[in-house]
């Protein structure tokens, strides 16, 4: 097994992020350095206009496998994309900017908004989302571990 030493953190290829603005505590997200974009489940999408400003409003099941729980999320839309998803399918989505925190590291993300109901996990953080902020090790989960029990965070911006 081959040791990396680098200055940037180490990510497993899932890990426990939080979406402070969102009001997500935590979410499971797969890390995919196949995907460009980074993408977040939501349904019930409903786009709105707040002080002339375009906002979008959403609702997220939070956990894998359980629809009992369910956050209603809001946030200004940033851009609206077609975007093709891994089978090639292309879907209009909305885009929106949010900071995650993922370990120590609070890093602003372009997310597009898609349902994610059939998928396992409910996030998805794509390699535009952690290009030279990480370097990821395909055999380790957690590696972050749980983003509740991080204080002093430094932020970074993409």
């Amino acid at each position: 097994m081959t040791h990396i030493s680098s200055p940037l953190p180490l990510l497993g290829w899932r890990e426990w992020v939080e979406l402070p603005e969102l009001n997500i505590p935590h979410i499971k997200a797969k890390i995919d350095t196949g995907a460009r974009s980074s993408a977040l489940h939501a349904f019930a999408i409903d786009p709105y206009r707040k002080g002339g400003q375009r906002w979008v409003m959403f609702t997220i099941h939070p956990q894998q496998k359980n629809v009992e729980v369910s956050i209603e999320c809001h946030a200004p839309i940033k851009d609206r994309r077609l975007v093709s998803d891994s089978g090639g399918h292309k879907q209009r989505r909305y885009v929106i900017e949010t900071p995650i925190i993922l370990g120590q590291s609070v890093i602003i993300a372009e997310m597009t908004l898609t349902n994610r109901d059939s998928m396992l996990f409910r996030m998805l953080i794509g390699r535009t989302t952690i290009n030279n902020h990480f370097i990821i090790d395909p055999n380790a989960s957690y590696l972050q571990g749980n983003p509740d029990h991080h204080k002093n965070l430094s932020e970074t911006s993409i």
